[in-house]
């Protein structure tokens, strides 16, 4: 359980990258040519670093006669070196010294101090426009610092030598010429060496040099790290945009909503809605759209191995998702392959299959319900394809539009005992039956007719329907006990081929319970086979 729901989140980020792939491209290359002009822009940067050697050997301390001074570890000396170099007045000493406008804030703002590693090595660096003003930054706060360095230790050897002069004024000769005066000597002359060698315990190591290349702006780092920025950005919108989008854009998304099998796919084509002028002759699909009708035809088929299907209802979710075109459409495949078809308009509300056929206006539905027209009166004949050289009559199929003058109460017609007969009527004299109903979201007209059929094929538009109103048609088909076939998946944008033609490749198989029936293990019969079972069982087409 826990691999299938793992396996279900891996699906739904791949589906939801796949989805807004186009919107998380846009968010990176925005992304990253804004970072990139920007980094463009920015004015260059330029750091030179002088490098401080610290001598921590207590030699000197020593010779002045102190005693050594140890406990502090390499990390607290090493801090303590730091510090040294950041104190003081060398800030404003360098911007006197440099000139050029330079302030005691300028420089603090424009320099570090750091250590280098582990060692006994401090590095001053700066950073200016200049590449030369950085290097004399740099150069300059150091030479500062070793000097006031110096001055302090001359200043301490120099005040240690003077209070060694007044130990040995205070001897008589005698003293002076035992032990304690001949240490005191000597300790006045190794002060009075150091005093006038000036001695630091810092030197510089390294001299900062004119930097070649600027240390700012990053163009390419920058750029790279605006493409991830732009990636994070662009899978954030992704998942908010599919978490407040409730269309269901996948054909996989059919089947784990409705819990219905897949029927078919029928990809997105201008033609297959086109409105017809009155008397013009349907022309043939497209290959790749005629050949989903063809799978979508002989998937049927196979749910009339234990009982014929003799009556379809053609359901969908809202408006809009392109029922009346595919029900339209499949009743021509099936009257094309030689069954006795009848497409019947049972949408009494907003009817669109004389426009979407180019039927003449005339007598239809109402006018039978109510008896004044007789059913086979009613009925249009509508030729499904352009006549072909081996078959100059072509072929067509009967239609029984809504009518010209709608009635006020359709859903009462629509349940009314005139309809149940006209359904019985219907099945004896034609192979195949087609209902095309109003969204059964909408409105309940419909509602009496689940149970009347032999069986139910949803219709839904990939990108249009939404989850809450497929869900609301799924509680509304199990509540009527509706024997719901399967889904068929309309105006896929994206379809994975397979090699035999355009047929939708689902991720995987879908794991379903049929409403009424199982599909048998082999529905994937192809059309050729099909065809041949056609001439001993055509209730399907």
């Amino acid at each position: 359980m826990d691999s299938e729901q793992r396996s279900g989140s891996i699906e739904r980020l791949l589906r939801t990258i796949r989805n807004r792939v186009k919107l998380i491209v846009l968010c990176v290359l925005v992304t990253t040519l804004v970072v990139y002009a920007a980094s463009k822009h920015e004015t260059r940067m330029y750091t030179a670093t002088t490098s401080l050697v610290f001598n921590n050997s207590q030699v000197d301390q020593q010779a002045a006669g102190l005693q050594p001074v140890s406990g502090n570890s390499a990390t607290a000396q090493q801090d303590t070196n730091v510090k040294l170099v950041e104190l003081g007045d060398m800030a404003a000493g360098t911007a006197t010294e440099l000139g050029h406008g330079l302030t005691q804030q300028y420089v603090h703002k424009h320099l570090s101090v750091s250590a280098q590693g582990e060692s006994n090595i401090v590095n001053v660096s700066a950073t200016a426009a200049s590449p030369r003003l950085a290097a004399a930054i740099a150069n300059t706060y150091a030479k500062l610092f070793v000097t006031e360095q110096q001055e302090s230790n001359h200043a301490y050897y120099a005040a240690a030598l003077s209070l060694v002069d007044k130990q040995l004024s205070e001897l008589s000769p005698a003293e002076r010429a035992g032990p304690a005066g001949v240490e005191l000597q000597g300790r006045a002359q190794s002060l009075g060496v150091l005093a006038e060698l000036r001695n630091a315990s810092v030197g510089v190591a390294q001299v900062a040099t004119v930097p070649t290349s600027p240390s700012s702006p990053k163009v390419a780092t920058n750029t790279a790290l605006g493409a991830l920025l732009g990636l994070l950005l662009g899978l954030g919108i992704a998942f908010l945009l599919e978490h407040v989008d409730r269309r269901i854009r996948e054909p996989d998304e059919l089947v784990a909503t409705f819990g219905v099998p897949l029927l078919g796919v029928v990809p997105e084509t201008a033609s297959l809605s086109r409105r017809r002028r009155a008397g013009e002759v349907r022309r043939a699909l497209p290959p790749s759209v005629a050949e989903a009708f063809n799978l979508i035809r002989a998937r049927l088929r196979y749910f009339n191995v234990n009982r014929e299907l003799r009556t379809l209802l053609v359901a969908s979710a809202a408006s809009g998702e392109g029922k009346t075109a595919l029900a339209s459409h499949l009743s021509g495949t099936a009257a094309a392959m030689g069954s006795r078809v009848l497409l019947l308009e049972a949408d009494l509300r907003q009817p669109t299959i004389a426009e979407e056929l180019g039927a003449q206006p005339g007598p239809g539905l109402t006018d039978v319900l109510i008896g004044s027209v007789p059913l086979d009166q009613a009925t249009q004949t509508v030729e499904v394809d352009v006549p072909s050289a081996g078959d100059p009559a072509g072929r067509a199929m009967h239609v029984l539009v809504a009518g010209n003058v709608l009635p006020p109460n359709p859903g009462e017609l629509i349940e009314s005992a005139a309809m149940a007969s006209l359904l019985e009527q219907a099945e004896r004299t034609y192979d195949l039956v087609i209902l095309d109903t109003p969204p059964l979201t909408s409105v309940s007209d419909a509602f009496s007719l689940l149970g009347k059929v032999d069986g139910v094929v949803i219709v839904s538009s990939v990108g249009h329907c939404r989850r809450d109103a497929a869900r609301s048609l799924r509680e509304i088909l199990e509540g009527a006990g509706a024997p719901v076939l399967g889904v068929i998946a309309n105006r896929v944008k994206d379809q994975r081929r397979s090699p035999y033609g355009s047929a939708y490749l689902p991720a995987k198989l879908p794991s379903h319970r049929s409403s009424r029936r199982s599909i048998p293990a082999h529905i994937a019969a192809s059309p050729s086979e099909d065809s041949e079972r056609l001439q001993s069982n055509p209730s399907v087409g």
